[in-house]
């Protein structure tokens, strides 16, 4: 298979590049270890869009993070995911760290961050009136926002497939050569061909990289944990809560998500598995030690879930964003840790630039910009509902009490483009088993609705791609 551009790693920033490749009347392609989109680094995160206030001036986090940032109003309505500007404030538990206010203050405005100011408590307690005790002033960036990283995800690579963009998911990249100005990328499942090679494969970067270049580059598998609790104390914060930030990166936030919860975390711990994403009692302990800093009493009986994410370090300590120098035609997009996702639309932007500048890019005349999401029952009036329902039954019947989640949204989040095939793609895509009970009473339902709509017995329904079926068969042999 032959294309004009080929995109290793089919996560946020990777489908933001091919969405705005798909603008153009190129043939491109996205290849994947994953059997779906958004499986890394992009699925796993703070869903935190950045105001811009802690990348240092002059480095491409800054440059990317306030171009990026102004880019969700209009993306988030185009494409139809969740987003909310709901700000942010850098809280400070002392008067001497008052000072590292002020200079995340200057420093901000030397990026450009519009808004920033230092509130003492008395207005801190209006804004968020369970704020910890200890906190006595804090930086007010109103620019701050949240958004719902696996959704943005899905909503760039099924905006980019209808444009014509080829998803080639389950395919890990086994070698790559480049001879005659071609690259030769070969999987475990097919070869495939290019002129240009994207290399955005997340904490995998410098696998790829190293596989062409001689000038070697090391990423750092940089484990974050988190804490879920449920929509009942998602109100007890209404802004995110950072903390001074550290060489470690932002440390512990609290903050609502776009769906309502309560989110806590993440740990920050260098590791050397690239894989490895559990989760451990001791950071539990570590992020409701320093959680509870921000926010006094805690909800600790509303904890639904925990999980671990990792983030792709780079030892440059920022964006690795350029075409290779010793491998024409091929471009890093690497290291892309925070603010990796407030980043991505303007990263998406800046490497089809780069791109442009090794082939010609002609227009995509048939270009649609706007994407339409599932129709979201939980959300519609008592009219709506009725409506839905007298078209389509499948709308009365809910699946997921938590969430309030309908079978045909189920059915159809099955049936999009770039479609859910195993029970975790359609949690990611509906929300089914996302709620209190996480899963334990709907799991069941979505596993026969994907037996019945992808036409495979139950025991082929998996839960989050090979190798993770749900139900085995009988063994003949007992």
């Amino acid at each position: 298979m032959t294309f004009d551009v080929l995109i290793i790693g089919a996560g946020v920033t990777g489908c933001a590049i091919a969405r705005e490749l798909s603008r153009h009347d190129i043939k491109t392609a996205v290849i994947d270890k994953n059997d779906d989109v958004s499986m890394g680094t992009s699925k796993a995160n703070s869903a935190i869009v950045h105001a811009g206030y802690d990348a240092k001036p002059g480095t491409m986090k800054a440059r990317m993070n306030m171009l990026g940032n102004p880019m969700f109003d209009a993306l988030s309505r185009e494409l139809d995911f969740p987003f909310k500007r709901n700000g942010s404030l850098v809280l400070c538990f002392d008067d001497p760290s008052r000072s590292e206010l002020e200079k995340l203050k200057t420093r901000g405005e030397g990026n450009g961050v519009p808004g920033l100011e230092i509130i003492d408590r008395k207005e801190l307690l209006a804004m968020e009136p369970h704020i910890g005790s200890k906190v006595l002033s804090a930086l007010f960036a109103p620019t701050g926002g949240i958004v719902c990283p696996y959704e943005m995800t899905i909503a760039l690579a099924e905006n980019a497939a209808v444009n014509g963009v080829s998803f080639y998911l389950g395919r890990l990249v086994t070698g790559i050569e480049r001879t005659e100005n071609v690259f030769t990328v070969t999987t475990g499942n097919g070869v495939f061909k290019s002129r240009v090679l994207i290399n955005a494969a997340g904490v995998f970067a410098d696998d790829i990289h190293n596989m062409l270049s001689a000038d070697k580059v090391h990423i750092i598998p940089r484990s974050g944990q988190y804490i879920l609790m449920d929509k009942n104390v998602g109100g007890l914060a209404r802004h995110t809560l950072f903390q001074l930030p550290n060489e470690m990166g932002k440390g512990v936030l609290v903050t609502p998500t776009v769906d309502g919860n309560l989110l806590l975390g993440p740990t920050a711990v260098d590791i050397d598995d690239k894989n490895n994403t559990a989760t451990k009692r001791e950071q539990f302990e570590d992020i409701i030690r320093v959680a509870g800093m921000s926010m006094d009493h805690l909800p600790l009986r509303q904890v639904i879930t925990s999980f671990t994410g990792l983030r792709a370090h780079s030892t440059t300590d920022d964006f690795m964003i350029a075409p290779v120098p010793d491998v024409p035609g091929m471009i890093d997009v690497a290291g892309i840790e925070s603010p990796g996702l407030t980043s991505a639309p303007a990263i998406g932007a800046y490497v089809r630039d780069l791109v442009g500048e090794c082939i010609p890019l002609p227009v995509n005349k048939n270009f649609i910009s706007y994407r339409e999401g599932i129709a979201r029952f939980r959300d519609m009036d008592i009219d709506e509902r009725n409506k839905r329902i007298k078209d389509n039954p499948a709308y009365g019947h809910i699946v997921c009490r938590c969430e309030t989640i309908s079978e045909a949204e189920i059915v159809c989040a099955i049936h999009r483009p770039l479609g859910a095939k195993d029970i975790d793609a359609v949690k990611r895509r509906t929300r089914a088993g996302m709620g209190r009970c996480q899963g334990g009473f709907c799991s069941p339902q979505v596993a026969a609705i994907l037996s019945r709509e992808l036409d495979i017995p139950m025991t082929d329904v998996m839960k989050s791609g090979p190798d993770t079926p749900i139900l085995v068969g009988k063994n003949k042999e007992i």
